[in-house]
């Protein structure tokens, strides 16, 4: 639990004291549809799979904090220096070190609590190294298409 915490503090706070790009309407967003996305996805693979879970295969309260306020801020730092304005390459550069940084942030959490508090069931960290490009292409999607709405009124 005390790695937990730690996140959450840590990445609200760069989070936070960083943003430069997004408003606050675009925070709630981006927070709405994180926690909403990420509840979705641990559904079946939490849930029903029971690939990976934080701290218990049961749905728990000491999970909620995960599920809640530990993503949303790493998408919003993710979205805040996203190199909109330069070259492919720089944006796929970009990509990479972040699932890189990503990985490594899993496998920190994977540690023995209390320090750590995310498990593997049948989860492999190559899931996550693939999987996650795709999950964060939806999210800069997703923030496109908030940003057009928001010219458009």
């Amino acid at each position: 639990m005390i790695g937990l915490i730690i996140a959450i503090i840590v990445f609200n706070f760069i989070a936070f004291t960083t943003n430069k790009r997004l408003t606050a309407n675009q925070i709630i967003h981006i927070w709405t549809f994180t926690s909403i996305f990420q509840g979705t996805f641990d559904s079946f693979v939490d849930y029903k799979f029971h690939a990976y879970w934080y701290f218990t295969k049961d749905i728990d309260w000491q999970a909620v904090p995960a599920h809640l306020v530990l993503l949303p801020p790493v998408n919003m730092m993710f979205l805040n220096w996203y190199p909109f304005k330069s070259a492919l390459r720089v944006q796929t550069f970009y990509f990479v070190y972040w699932v890189i940084g990503t990985a490594i942030y899993e496998l920190i959490a994977l540690l023995p609590a209390p320090w750590g508090y995310f498990h593997y069931g049948s989860w492999k960290l190559w899931y996550s190294v693939l999987i996650n490009p795709i999950l964060l292409l939806i999210l800069l999607g997703y923030y496109k298409w908030i940003v057009k709405i928001e010219k458009e009124l």
